[in-house]
C-alpha cells in the first residue's frame, strides 16, 4: 500500500491547477486551457471519454484527499497553495452568469453543423445565474460555463465541497495558513444552497437518473449537520438555526430509502410523481455517500446495521456478476462497481468504488474501537457474527457486548485490507489508476488516470491509519 500511496500522492495533484494543459476540440472550435484552481477529472487529453472538465463533485473529493497529503507533510506548502487556488476558483465559478456571454455567438459559429445538436441553447444558458450555477454538474476547465448538453442539475457537489472545506477549517494547525475569509464565504454559499435545495430532485451522481437519491441526500444531511455546528462556532445564529432545523428533517427522509425486504438502502426514492420509470435499485452510490458523509456512528454511518447490510448485499451482487470476483485469491475481497445492468464502458469494477468499500470497513473499525455502543439488529447480527466467527446469540441484545469491540475492529481492518488487495491485484506497476478495471480480466478501462481514483485510495489509506491507531495496532 505504501508504494501506491506514493503514486497517488504524485499523480493526483497533477489534476489541480494544471495550467500547462490545453484541450482542443476542433469539431466545436474550442481551445481550453485549464485555469488556476480548477480540478480536472482526468489530467490527460484523451478523447474517450473527454474528462477535461471541472466537476463540482469530483473536485470536492480530490480536495478532501489533498488535505491528507497536507496534514501528513507529503505535500505541505504546495498543497496549501493548491488549496488556496481551488478556493479562489470555486468562488469565481459560483458567480457565473449565463446571461452574460459576449463570445457566445462566435463560439457557436465555430461549431461544425453536425455537432451543434450537442450544445445547450441560449435560453438554457441564460437560466444559469445566481445560485443556479451551484447546480451545474461540471464547468469548463477554464472556469466558464459548460456549453454542452449534460444532465443537470446535480446538487451533491456543493454539499461535498462544504464538507471538505469544513474539514480544513477544523484543523487548528492548518487554519493560520488558510484564506479564512474566502473559505468562509465558500462554505456559507455551499451550505445556504444545500439548505435551499436538499428537498428538490436532481440527477444522481452517475448522471443518469432523475429523482431524489440516497447519495445526494446523505451528503446534504452531513453538510447541514456539520454546518450547524460550524456556523454556531462563528456566532452566526441565523445560519446555525437554519441548518440545524433542516438536518433532522433530512435524516427522516434518509430512513425512507431502506427497504426491509431487500435489507438495503435502495435508490432513488420511490416517487411516481417524479419519475414513474425509476425503480429503486441496489446501487453502490449508497456506500459512497456513507463514506463521504463520514458519520462516526449512528444511522447512516458505517456502524449503521442497515448500511452494513447494504454493503454485504452489494458484495453478494458483484461476487455473482463479475468474473474477476470468482475463484479469486483467498486474500482478496470483492471488487465493486456501480449497479447490476451497468452498460457504461464494460460495466466493470471502479477503483473508487472498491476503495470506498475498504474505507467503509476502516471507518467502522474506528467506530468499533472508540464507540461505547454498536447497534445490533436483525440487519447486522448475522454479518457481525460472521466477522467475529461467533454465534450471533452471544453478541448481545440491542448493542454489541463491549468485550467484542476490539475483536470486531481488528476483523473489520482485515476485511478492509482484503478489499484493498482486490484492487491491488489489477493495479499496474506504474501506479496509474483508471476509472474502471474490466469485470472480465481486470484491464484498465475508460479514463486511464482518474483523479477520483487516486483520491479514493488516499482517503481509504488515511482511514486505515486512523483505525490502526484507534485499535492500538
Amino acid at each position: 500500500m505504501a508504494r501506491q500511496y506514493r503514486h497517488c500522492a504524485e499523480y493526483m495533484p497533477r489534476a489541480i491547477s494544471a495550467t500547462h494543459l490545453v484541450k482542443r476540440r476542433p469539431d466545436y472550435g474550442q481551445t481550453v486551457r485549464a485555469a488556476r484552481g480548477s480540478v480536472l477529472a482526468c489530467a490527460d487529453l484523451a478523447e474517450n471519454p473527454d474528462f477535461f472538465f471541472h466537476w463540482l463533485r469530483d473536485s470536492a473529493v480530490v480536495i478532501d484527499a489533498l488535505r491528507i497529503l497536507i496534514e501528513d507533510g507529503t505535500l505541505r506548502e504546495e498543497g496549501l497553495r493548491l488549496f488556496g487556488e481551488f478556493i479562489e476558483f470555486s468562488l469565481t465559478i459560483s458567480r457565473l452568469d449565463g446571461r452574460a456571454n459576449p463570445r457566445g455567438e462566435q463560439e457557436r459559429a465555430d461549431v461544425l453543423p453536425d455537432f451543434a445538436k450537442n450544445l445547450r441553447t441560449h435560453a438554457e444558458m441564460a437560466e444559469i445565474h445566481g445560485d443556479r450555477a451551484l447546480g451545474e454538474a461540471r464547468l469548463g476547465a477554464d472556469g466558464r460555463l459548460d456549453i454542452f448538453r449534460w444532465q443537470r442539475p446535480q446538487n451533491d457537489g456543493p454539499a461535498l465541497r462544504a464538507l471538505a472545506a469544513m474539514r480544513y477549517w477544523r484543523n487548528r494547525e492548518l487554519r493560520p495558513f488558510l484564506p479564512l475569509a474566502a473559505l468562509r464565504a465558500l462554505i456559507e454559499g455551499d451550505l445556504d444552497f444545500t439548505c435551499k435545495v436538499w428537498r428538490e430532485p436532481c440527477y444522481d451522481l452517475w448522471e443518469e437518473r432523475w429523482g431524489r437519491h440516497y447519495h445526494t441526500q446523505i451528503v446534504q444531511f452531513a453538510a447541514l449537520s456539520d454546518g450547524a455546528e460550524w456556523a454556531r462556532s462563528l456566532g452566526d445564529g441565523r445560519r446555525a438555526e437554519g441548518y440545524a432545523s433542516a438536518a433532522p428533517e433530512a435524516a427522516r427522509v434518509l430512513a425512507q430509502y431502506f427497504e426491509a425486504r431487500s435489507s438495503a438502502y435502495l435508490t432513488p426514492l420511490a416517487d411516481p410523481g417524479l419519475n414513474p420509470a425509476a425503480t429503486p435499485r441496489l446501487d453502490f452510490a449508497a456506500i459512497l455517500g456513507v463514506v463521504q458523509a463520514a458519520r462516526r456512528d449512528g444511522p447512516h454511518s458505517p456502524a449503521d446495521p442497515r448500511a452494513l447490510a447494504t454493503l454485504r448485499r452489494l458484495e453478494d451482487l458483484f461476487d455473482r456478476i463479475y468474473p474477476i470476483n470468482r475463484d479469486r485469491p483467498v486474500e482478496c475481497g470483492t471488487a465493486h462497481g456501480r449497479y447490476e445492468g451497468d452498460i457504461y464502458f464494460t460495466g466493470g469494477a471502479f477503483y473508487f468504488s472498491t476503495f470506498a468499500a475498504a474505507e467503509f470497513y476502516y471507518q467502522f473499525a474506528t467506530a468499533a474501537a472508540c464507540s461505547e455502543n454498536i447497534a445490533l439488529s436483525s440487519d447486522n447480527r448475522e454479518n457481525l457474527a460472521e466477522l467475529l466467527a461467533e454465534d450471533g446469540s452471544r453478541l448481545g441484545g440491542e448493542t454489541l457486548r463491549p468485550a467484542f469491540h476490539a475483536r470486531l475492529a481488528r476483523a473489520l481492518i482485515a476485511r478492509g485490507d482484503a478489499v484493498m488487495a482486490a484492487a491491488r491485484r489489477f493495479a499496474p506497476e506504474s501506479g496509474l489508476l483508471a476509472e474502471q478495471f474490466s469485470q472480465i480480466d481486470g484491464a484498465p478501462v475508460s479514463a486511464q488516470s482518474l483523479a477520483w481514483s487516486y483520491a479514493a485510495f488516499l482517503t481509504a489509506f488515511a482511514s486505515r491509519r486512523q483505525a490502526l491507531r484507534a485499535t492500538g495496532l
